[in-house]
């Protein structure tokens, strides 16, 4: 492959990690290009501080400036179809060609509590501000907080919980409902025991193993039994696009190997929410992100493929007083610590985006 064309769909952070990535690892021998429907990156991990924060929180970066900033173009469309011949069609009607794409669609965000707040990410910051509101003015009494069943990465929902217990005092009674045996049990013993702690020291009641199915007549109904509840806010459960082109599992996600290639196809990649491996996290994004991109840069150079690195599950959780760092080899160590455990210290561990996103804060 000279010179090959690599198109990037997507516009999150596993598709911007990949491009950073390729340019590291295979640097001028790769022209990558970037397509995406929106106008802007926008770092959606900090949805969950927004409600809590008198002025924005979230980073919006505009895509068009990180492909200038990188010589990378970008393209306005959405990806609709993968074709035979190396050629996807975009919404837009476009035929774009490839040399190796990789997708990046991220994941449709979908109701799982029906009665239920659903907290889907910068979208439903204001929904979650106006409830705060309520409990502080005692006209919403009994919060719960549900992780529904299947969620593979429940902790914004402890985010939520744990500024909103310190946002509204003693003017609401909360309560947490996971069906986790320990909070953030995806962290092992260690880091559930710490947050067990937070949460004990705010008042928030947990019932573990739980799980709740619908909100009906001021109650959250679960398979144990019902809670009283004035509101209930959930996470949203995931679904994948079902794009015509692309394998996809029951749930529209598509399967792939340790090296992110998509099975059963040559020269595509999935990378992040989209795929059907791992959970669904931005840091486990990043690091599928960049084991496609060294995939691809290994073809370029004609070098051996790199053995695929196990996953390493990193976790920021912001408590309304701090952060907590969370860290979990494969098959590994629990951390937990109020100190960084990785640098930069960002919310999601992105070995590239990271690096540069901290640039960009910084004013470099």
């Amino acid at each position: 492959m000279s010179t090959p064309r690599v198109l990037v769909a997507g516009g999150g952070i596993a598709a911007l990690e990949a491009v950073l990535a390729l340019q590291q690892a295979a640097g001028g021998r790769v022209a990558p290009e970037l397509l995406a429907p929106g106008r802007h990156f926008v770092y959606r991990p900090l949805a969950v501080v927004e409600p809590f924060a008198d002025e924005p929180a979230i980073l919006r970066m505009p895509l068009a400036e990180f492909g200038a900033d990188r010589g990378v173009p970008v393209i306005r469309d959405a990806l609709a179809a993968v074709r035979e011949g190396g050629a996807v069609e975009t919404l837009g009607g476009a035929r774009l060609r490839y040399d190796a794409l990789v997708v990046a669609l991220g994941a449709r965000p979908l109701e799982a509590v029906p009665g239920a707040l659903t907290f889907r990410g910068p979208q439903d910051a204001g929904r979650v501000a106006g409830l705060v509101r309520l409990a502080r003015e005692r006209r919403a009494r009994r919060l719960v907080f549900v992780v529904p069943a299947g969620t593979t990465w429940p902790l914004p929902l402890y985010e939520l919980v744990l500024q909103t217990a310190l946002a509204v005092g003693g003017a609401a009674r909360l309560a947490l409902v996971t069906p986790e045996p320990f909070p953030l049990a995806a962290f092992g013993a260690p880091a559930g025991a710490a947050v067990a702690a937070l949460l004990a020291e705010r008042g928030v009641d947990v019932h573990l193993a739980t799980r709740g199915d619908e909100v009906a007549g001021g109650r959250l109904l679960t398979d144990r039994g019902e809670l009283p509840a004035d509101a209930v806010v959930a996470l949203a459960r995931l679904g994948g696009p079902h794009l015509p082109g692309l394998p996809s599992d029951p749930l529209g996600f598509i399967p792939v190997d340790e090296h992110a290639r998509v099975l059963g196809l040559d020269l595509v990649w999935a990378a992040g929410d989209v795929a059907a491996a791992g959970r669904k996290q931005g840091g486990l994004a990043a690091q599928q992100a960049a084991a496609a991109a060294a995939a691809i840069a290994a073809l370029v150079t004609g070098e051996p493929l790199p053995p695929p690195e196990p996953p390493v599950l990193r976790g920021a959780l912001v408590t309304g007083t701090g952060t907590l760092y969370l860290r979990h080899e494969h098959g590994g160590a629990s951390e937990a610590s109020d100190e960084p455990l990785w640098w930069p210290p960002a919310k999601v561990a992105a070995a590239h985006l990271g690096h540069y996103l901290a640039g960009r804060l910084a004013g470099v």
